[in-house]
């Protein structure tokens, strides 16, 4: 029967726990069947858990008197396009597979796709409203963030950051735009709305990569360092920022072959809003370029580097994890000063602590003391900053210990900013807290730059580039509304 059906024939075989026929069985006279089942162990299993616990969800979020076709119709609509959707990292591995994409053998969502809560529930509510059902108005923006919040707290914190930055989109500029990476993030970052995606790379390479992975370049930009007609106003930039530092016009223009130097000038010139790079490179040939062109911030002196630990009932910053080896005290004041700024950036009041394995002057050490000097500079320059120091990170992390022991320190609660007084510590720390603590890592965002530039984590996923890239654009937002603010715009 099977072998005489027409080309691409559907076959659902959904009896449980035995199909009525095997896919293999199906496979062996029709290669080119399109075949789903209800079991776990083949491609496309049909689960009641893709539909019932969202329908709900959504039914009962819009309190809809009845769960009618539309509602029904919206989930099946939703199922269909998330499908089409790339597949984060995260769930091909938690189904054992290295990459997913929409075809033959991946018709229909995974059971476990987190993201059809995010999908479904939604529709579904919407559609309980457009249809009259709904006793109680949704403002989808809002639902959808209740939704990931509930996913676990980075999701929520990481929705309210991509809400921020879709409300004022920038323009990012990557690098490395033949990274497969690179180009699933740049379609997510234009669907969500996050930013204009710019892409650095040979033309022909990007849409091949594109085309062999089903990834549309619709609203993605491409450009070529090697025949950009930038170029030559490039090179003038580069050399004129650069003359002085033993660099021919010449050099200027083989240096632009290398997409960091493309990209940072292009940043510096005013063409992209932001830069984010690093995914395939070690972090010191991804920053260089940008340090040589753009620079810190005349106000910074130093750039730092500042990750975000979301653990399930509180969030940490913790600094400098990635730059420099061993800051002296002004430097660890000025990491601490730029942690605060982007932490408000966040919506969230830093309470920095100032960390040594000495509690306010117990050990007389030049090391405990160097931390203990940060602290005197940093509070004579923002007196109102909740900032002490220095302290055992017990102290800092203990509120009882705190208030009982040293009931004369300005951090009163929990501290917030972990600012660590060298690099071993800071870089240390964070990966055992991340890798041992449970904690969902967001970063490394850099600090002082002149304009924001953030360097991506060698190997990071699809997701951590749309994180990242969502924070470039809140720190792109922020730095032009301070911009506007001095000149009176």
């Amino acid at each position: 029967m099977v072998a005489k059906m027409a080309k691409k024939p559907i076959v659902f075989a959904l009896a449980n726990p035995e199909p009525e026929i095997l896919p293999d069985q199906v496979r062996a006279v029709r290669s080119d069947a399109i075949i789903a089942t209800g079991r776990s162990d083949y491609p496309n299993q049909v689960n009641n858990v893709l539909g019932f616990p969202f329908i709900f969800r959504g039914a009962l979020d819009a309190r809809a008197i009845q769960v009618n076709e539309e509602m029904k119709m919206a989930a099946t609509s939703a199922l269909a396009a998330l499908a089409k959707e790339d597949v984060p990292e995260s769930v091909s591995r938690l189904y054992g597979l290295r990459s997913v994409k929409f075809g033959p053998d991946y018709l229909i969502p995974f059971p476990f796709d987190p993201r059809v809560l995010l999908w479904v529930a939604p529709a579904v509510a919407w559609a309980a409203v457009a249809s009259g059902v709904a006793k109680e108005m949704i403002d989808l923006e809002n639902y959808r963030e209740q939704l990931e919040a509930r996913l676990g707290r980075a999701r929520g914190i990481m929705r309210g950051i991509i809400n921020r930055a879709v409300r004022d989109p920038k323009r990012i500029v990557f690098p490395e735009g033949e990274e497969p990476k690179i180009i699933r993030a740049a379609r997510m970052i234009v669907d969500e709305g996050i930013g204009s995606p710019i892409l650095l790379g040979q033309r022909a390479a990007i849409e091949r990569i594109a085309d062999e992975n089903h990834i549309s370049l619709r609203d993605i930009s491409i450009d070529d360092p090697g025949s950009s007609d930038k170029r030559d106003k490039y090179a003038d930039y580069l050399w004129l920022r650069r003359q002085r530092k033993g660099l021919s016009h010449g050099e200027a223009h083989q240096l632009l072959f290398n997409g960091n130097y493309f990209g940072s000038v292009m940043v510096a010139c005013g063409d992209a809003d932001a830069l984010l790079s690093g995914v395939g490179m070690h972090y010191p040939e991804t920053i260089r370029p940008a340090l040589q062109v753009i620079g810190p911030h005349p106000k910074a002196e130093i750039v730092s580097g500042l990750y975000m630990l979301v653990f399930e009932k509180h969030v940490i910053f913790c600094g400098d994890t990635t730059v420099n080896i061993d800051p002296t005290a002004e430097q660890l004041a000025q990491i601490a000063y730029s942690a605060a700024r982007i932490v408000r950036n966040f919506g969230i009041d830093p309470k920095i602590a100032m960390l040594s394995f000495s509690n306010f002057g117990s050990v007389r050490h030049p090391e405990a003391e160097k931390v203990a000097k940060a602290v005197a500079i940093l509070r004579k320059r923002d007196p109102a900053l909740v900032m002490d120091g220095e302290m055992q990170a017990d102290t800092a992390m203990d509120e009882n210990i705190l208030r009982s022991a040293y009931p004369f320190s300005v951090l009163k609660e929990r501290a917030n900013v972990l600012i660590f007084p060298n690099l071993s510590a800071g870089n240390i720390a964070y990966k055992l807290l991340h890798h041992l603590g449970g904690a969902t890592k967001i970063g490394p965002i850099l600090l002082g730059m002149n304009l924001p530039v953030h360097v991506l984590e060698q190997g990071a996923d699809v997701q951590d580039i749309v994180n990242m890239a969502a924070v470039a654009v809140i720190d792109a937002q922020q730095r032009i509304n301070e911009r506007k603010a001095r000149d009176g715009n």
